[in-house]
């Protein structure tokens, strides 16, 4: 079921786009930078090549009780696959929550561009086919914290 609803969030990093692009890959690196703000990532399985699957959980720390998560209280799991890959230019996520309620479920799309800036990469992610229990602002907020997240991971604060 397509939602229609949709975020785009972009960030200047100082930091060349194939680093970049390499920290999509890897999935060491993406448990590091992708989780926002003080979520914590865990990987369960990682295939970082065009149609390889993955599946991760964002664990919120103890505590923390303003977000349910959408698996359980504390984790927000997910599964997807990278459906397209151009080198140092895009990275396509097609993403599923695990989630037994209908506002969370669905796929979703993370479309993240690695533009060619002076000094760095204008890195623009967006997310199609939100799910309606997601608030818009929440997703945006959360792809924020993550872009800094990744910024300072490549060292391109």
């Amino acid at each position: 079921m397509n939602t229609g609803r949709s975020t785009t969030v972009s960030r200047f990093i100082a930091a060349p786009r194939q680093r970049i692009y390499r920290a999509f890959l890897d999935a060491d690196a993406v448990a590091t930078w992708l989780p926002p703000g003080s979520m914590k990532g865990i990987v369960h399985a990682f295939e970082g090549r065009e149609g390889g699957a993955f599946s991760m959980s964002l664990v919120y720390p103890d505590g923390e009780t303003s977000q349910p998560g959408k698996s359980s209280d504390k984790t927000d799991r997910f599964e997807g696959r990278f459906a397209k890959l151009v080198p140092d230019e895009r990275i396509v996520w097609a993403t599923a929550f695990d989630s037994e309620d209908e506002g969370f479920s669905g796929e979703m799309t993370v479309t993240t561009i690695l533009s060619p800036a002076d000094g760095g990469t204008d890195v623009t992610t967006v997310c199609d086919n939100i799910p309606s229990g997601i608030r818009l602002e929440d997703n945006e907020e959360g792809c924020r914290l993550t872009l800094d997240n990744l910024a300072a991971f490549v060292g391109g604060q």
